[in-house]
């Protein structure tokens, strides 16, 4: 039984979302500003912790297997490798998506590549987050293991 206060659920409740929207905010603009992958990874991989904290590492457990976090930080870990092998593929990390006309983060820079528009990283926000992906899948699942195995030597997590 958890018998943590119902302030510090409520409070980390509503702080979740607004931890992993941060967190995700550092992933993809981690090539414009000090970030990226592994810190925002970390980030929401924090925030997946109070949760663990507030609610019980049981509750969270049968909520989210271990198996599913294993799925995906594999998922993470393939995308990052299919990313590097396109960047080698293109002339070894030739800025492929900066500037394109259709491009998926936004208008093509006036003058070439320029770091105030969000696709001027070419494919580094996209391995940012599969790194994301693969860090916060992997810190989560330690986590949880660690409370897990607390909880069943007697520990009160």
């Amino acid at each position: 039984m958890n018998d943590t206060s119902k302030i510090i659920k409520t409070i980390s409740a509503i702080m979740f979302p607004f931890v992993t929207i941060y967190g995700l905010y550092v992933i993809m603009h981690g090539h414009l500003t000090p970030g990226g992958g592994f810190q925002g990874g970390a980030i929401v991989a924090s925030g997946c912790a109070l949760l663990v904290v507030a609610f019980g590492s049981e509750a969270i457990a049968k909520k989210v297997k271990e198996s599913d976090l294993s799925i995906l930080e594999s998922v993470g870990a393939l995308g990052f490798i299919s990313l590097a092998f396109i960047g080698i593929a293109t002339t070894f990390f030739y800025n492929v998506l900066a500037g394109r006309s259709g491009s998926l983060f936004g208008k093509i820079p006036p003058f070439g590549s320029n770091p105030g528009y969000l696709n001027s990283g070419g494919l580094l926000p996209l391995m940012n987050f599969a790194v994301g992906t693969k860090v916060i899948a992997g810190l989560f699942a330690i986590v949880l293991i660690l409370a897990i195995a607390t909880r069943k030597k007697g520990g009160r997590t």
